[in-house]
């Protein structure tokens, strides 16, 4: 359910959306929330969402460099409002912080595929050219290039060797590579795509010395 930030929706029945004064207590907000969950009430709903929309989209700002993504942040953050409203418990906290908790959620999400779509990247500009060297060396019986990729590994600090070796001459995934060497997901690919930058500067250094 998507609700325009910058306006109210009005309801089946043409009537106007609960009004919301700027210093609205948790209270007001908590009955809000009620109303969500028992009764599915979308006034109440465009009522929390311009209450928070401002609120959420200027925090995103501070993570998030493009409107799209602050946008989605918004979006998503009060669609799973809407949908486990029934969730909130008023004995464990103040509307605002079950709302920003997720929102909170949703950009640590966010920021993981971000991050995990410029590794994807990073690994389809530098294995191209790591695969073409290995193929020339292949077909003109030379095994500089493939030697020169080994070389260019061997230079990094042990972990990340294991990881890039495993990654792509093992064929691992991510997961098994964590779970062999009992590290967080998130270390693995960490190393990774500091090994793959690495690896990139020296066969892109390689590459013009050997063509100049």
């Amino acid at each position: 359910m998507q609700v325009n930030s910058g306006g109210l929706q009005k309801n089946s029945q043409g009537s106007k959306p609960i009004a919301m004064p700027a210093d609205i207590d948790n209270k007001a907000l908590t009955r809000l929330v009620i109303a969500i969950a028992l009764k599915r009430d979308k006034q109440a709903f465009t009522s929390l969402f311009k209450f928070f929309a401002p609120k959420i989209k200027r925090v995103a700002a501070t993570r998030f460099n493009n409107s799209e993504q602050v946008n989605e942040v918004l979006q998503e953050t009060m669609a799973i409002v809407w949908r486990k409203a029934h969730l909130f418990d008023v004995e464990k906290g103040a509307v605002t912080t079950w709302v920003y908790t997720i929102m909170r959620n949703v950009s640590f999400d966010m920021l993981r595929k971000v991050q995990a779509n410029k590794e994807d990247n990073l690994s389809d500009d530098i294995w191209p050219l790591a695969e073409r060297d290995i193929a020339e060396a292949e077909v003109f019986g030379d095994h500089l290039a493939k030697k020169n990729i080994l070389t260019c590994l061997e230079k990094l600090p042990k972990n990340q060797q294991m990881v890039v070796k495993g990654f792509y001459f093992l064929e691992m995934s991510q997961e098994q590579l964590a779970r062999q060497l009992d590290l967080p997901l998130g270390t693995i690919k960490s190393r990774l795509r500091l090994a793959l930058s690495k690896l990139k500067l020296q066969l892109g250094e390689d590459n013009d010395q050997a063509s100049s």
